[in-house]
């Protein structure tokens, strides 16, 4: 066989090979020096802007977290404008929200309350008087109104006593209340040495150097900066927040130097990439050649064959286009089902594994299908369940389906490059339309696994809060030893996860004594319950330790939230019928659409304290409704009187629950209810026992006929007298008639 096919491959490479190198050379001789001092100014200038926009997120979300907290707090504003009472609680309230914003953020120093009016300050500790106050000469300054708006320059501060040398701070003041408030002030402290640790982490200690000046011209920081008179300055950004110049650059002999030394040596470099690469194309035209010289043979083969069987000679290059399409089509399609039928399998195995479900060859499949590697019968694993908070209002509401996917996906890949880096193995599904379970396989004791899994579940919630903002929730289940327990390990995850507000925090971890089902024994909540909403129709204050006591055993019987809501929901439902009827504002307050909004912001609390302290204002705005209705309407007054009137008026066919709650102001329901409450019987048994004694009278003592005495007790006509006459005596008025004046005197 000819070896045209080798010339062809190696001449066809020569011509564009030489040109192009050729151009490459006197051009990026040319250009290289300007052009790299260029992109090293743009790519410096870019890493500076990164720094600079990264310092002013850190302040701004340091500021914007801590108001968004004093805005949703009701304690903060109560403080400045409620009463001498509420005082301690608050205080306690608002000094637990300081110390949960500085532990949340790794930016705040310390933030404080300064109630101008009464001369205190109230931090993270307490309630504290302003003399020997760690800060308190910013106090004075605060107190002469001179200080400018925003950001104050960089500070030196010992707001806490226990820190005796000073920190620097840049610090921000608040006008409390919120936004424009004169009665206090509220004072944000941002630790410097945060930011510098964030500047450090940016800044390439063997390149780069930045400095970092105040408004006036003072120094700030430095990072990694260079003796004067060395290094270069290449770009200035001005952060306006904070009025910071930051100066960046690179270091003497870095960059610079390395440039200018590929520049000279890049004739020689070029020269000699020439001759190598003429070398390597010659050598691998020879090597490539070897594998057409073998397809050649065969297609010559083939021909050969075809042509003694009489069949018509082809083209060898349309018979090796139509080999490889047909194959590259039915190995698309052998690969694509292969992939599905075992993301089909793999889901499946994850699914059974967590009910230890099919347990036979759980072992092979799990060396087969999972990602893990050396999976045993002897293998430990746990199980973490991870949950996206708030899923139908936040993550439902706020993303399509298809994003709703993309994001799932995204989650589920992030965390398991995390866990590869963390140095664990770890196998992540879907279980549900807001939970990511996660199986791991335990390769070290099980103390250390589990603190392992629990910094990955911090780092994850922090990754995905940063970049997604979303909050997320996880649950730690106990290592188990073997596959066929796994089970064990998720239950007791899951089941953490369902006791969220009585175990509270964002990552718990689990026991193998929470995968054993608690039974509720909802009798004894119900009884609590309505002894509850005896005491609150009563107007007895006494239903607020009945509250506590119900709080109290779903902390003792560890319910589970969705146990504890649907209680809650039968507490109100119990009001509404006791106590709504007393006036229309309590029946607009517990109405369908405000108890259905008061169960969506329960949805809210993380803990159930949070829960019991909501409820307990709920039901104090209720109660006061209660009292004020129950005192307007003078109760006991209006039944005595309402009863005097219908004594009096019986006779009156218009007499009704509409007539009455006419003559009296009140709702027909509430009528209804005074008399079911008062005597033990309805208001139209009430006045057909009045109506009917009456006949019962004029009947013996008259001789009046039917007609007439249907008229004096109050119906329109005779049929319908005897008609509830029969129905009560069980005799028609005639033959009562009859038979009573039949009798003797004495017994009649």
């Amino acid at each position: 066989m000819s070896r045209t096919w080798y010339r062809r491959l190696l001449l066809s490479y020569f011509p564009i090979f030489l040109l192009t190198v050729t151009i490459l050379i006197f051009t990026s001789f040319v250009f290289v020096n300007d052009i790299s001092r260029q992109e090293t100014q743009k790519a410096d200038r870019a890493a500076s802007r990164y720094l600079v926009d990264d310092v002013d997120r850190a302040v701004r979300e340091a500021e914007m977290s801590v108001l968004e907290e004093v805005e949703s707090e009701p304690a903060y504003k109560s403080y400045f404008n409620g009463s001498e009472a509420g005082d301690k609680t608050n205080a306690y309230t608002i000094a637990r929200s300081l110390r949960n914003m500085i532990d949340a953020s790794p930016y705040i120093e310390s933030v404080y309350l300064y109630d101008r009016r009464n001369q205190f300050v109230l931090t993270q500790s307490g309630l504290t008087g302003t003399e020997g106050f760690a800060d308190a000469d910013w106090l004075k300054r605060i107190d002469s109104d001179k200080l400018a708006g925003g950001w104050q320059p960089l500070r030196e501060s010992s707001s806490d006593l226990s820190v005796r040398m000073p920190v620097r701070v840049l610090t921000i003041n608040k006008s409390m209340p919120l936004p424009f408030g004169t009665e206090g002030t509220l004072v944000i402290n941002v630790k410097m040495s945060a930011i510098e640790r964030l500047v450090d982490n940016r800044v390439n200690e063997k390149l780069s150097f930045l400095d970092i000046a105040g408004p006036g011209g003072e120094p700030v920081y430095q990072a990694h900066s260079e003796p004067p008179g060395e290094g270069k300055k290449l770009n200035e950004l001005k952060l306006d927040r904070l009025g910071w110049t930051f100066s960046s650059g690179i270091k003497a002999g870095g960059l610079f130097g390395w440039v200018s030394v590929i520049s000279y040596l890049w004739v020689a470099i070029a020269l000699g990439t020439v001759l190598c690469a003429i070398v390597y194309l010659i050598y691998i035209t020879r090597r490539n050649y070897k594998p057409v010289q073998v397809i050649m043979n065969r297609i010559e083969a083939h021909q050969i064959r075809t042509m003694d069987q009489g069949g018509t000679q082809t083209d060898e290059l349309k018979m090796i286009d139509g080999v490889l399409e047909s194959l590259i089509h039915h190995t698309q399609d052998y690969e694509q089902k292969s992939r599905e039928n075992e993301r089909l399998q793999r889901s499946r195995l994850f699914s059974e594994l967590l009910r230890s479900e099919r347990a036979e060859q759980t072992v092979e499949r799990l060396q087969t299908l999972s990602p893990f590697e050396d999976a045993s019968a002897s293998s430990r694993f746990a199980v973490v369940v991870h949950e996206i908070e708030k899923y139908e209002s936040v993550f439902q509401g706020r993303y399509t389906r298809g994003d709703q996917n993309a994001l799932k996906f995204a989650l589920m890949n992030v965390f398991q490059e995390l866990a590869r880096g963390s140095g664990l193995q770890a196998w992540a599904e879907w279980v549900g339309g807001d939970r990511l379970a996660v199986i791991f396989l335990a390769e070290s004791a099980d103390g250390e696994t589990t603190e392992a899994l629990r910094r990955l579940a911090e780092s994850y919630r922090a990754w995905v809060a940063s970049h997604l903002r979303l909050s997320l929730c996880c649950g730690i289940g106990p290592v188990v030893d073997g596959p066929e327990h796994i089970r064990v390990s998720y239950e007791a995850a899951e089941s953490v996860m369902r006791h969220k507000l009585l175990l509270g925090g964002d990552i718990v971890l689990a026991g193998n004594e929470d995968s054993s089902p608690r039974l509720l024994e909802t009798y004894k909540y119900l009884q609590t319950i309505a002894e509850l909403v005896k005491q609150f129709r009563m107007s007895n204050g006494q239903w607020r330790s009945q509250l506590e006591l119900l709080v109290e055993e779903f902390e003792q019987d560890f319910v589970q939230d969705e146990d504890i809501r649907s209680l809650i929901r039968a507490l109100l439902q119990m009001l509404r019928r006791e106590v709504a009827v007393m006036s229309d504002s309590l029946q607009q307050a517990l109405s369908e659409e405000q108890t259905a909004a008061f169960e969506s912001r329960l949805l809210e609390a993380d803990t159930l304290d949070e829960v019991g302290a909501m409820l307990s204002d709920y039901l104090t705005d209720l109660f006061r409704l209660y009292i004020s209705a129950s005192e307007t309407k003078s109760y006991r007054a209006m039944v005595s009187e309402m009863k005097a009137y219908i004594e009096e008026h019986f006779a009156n066919p218009d007499l009704s629950l509409k007539h009455l709650s006419d003559r009296f102001q009140v709702s027909g329901k509430y009528a209804s209810y005074l008399f079911k409450t008062e005597f033990g019987m309805k208001f139209v048994d009430f006045l057909t026992e009045l109506r009917m004694k009456e006949a019962e009278r004029l009947l013996l003592e008259s001789e009046c006929p039917l007609q007439d005495i249907a008229l004096k007790v109050g119906y329109a006509n005779a049929i319908t007298f005897g008609r509830v006459f029969k129905r009560i005596s069980g005799i028609t008025p005639g033959d009562y008639r009859r038979q009573k004046r039949s009798l003797p005197p004495l017994e009649n």
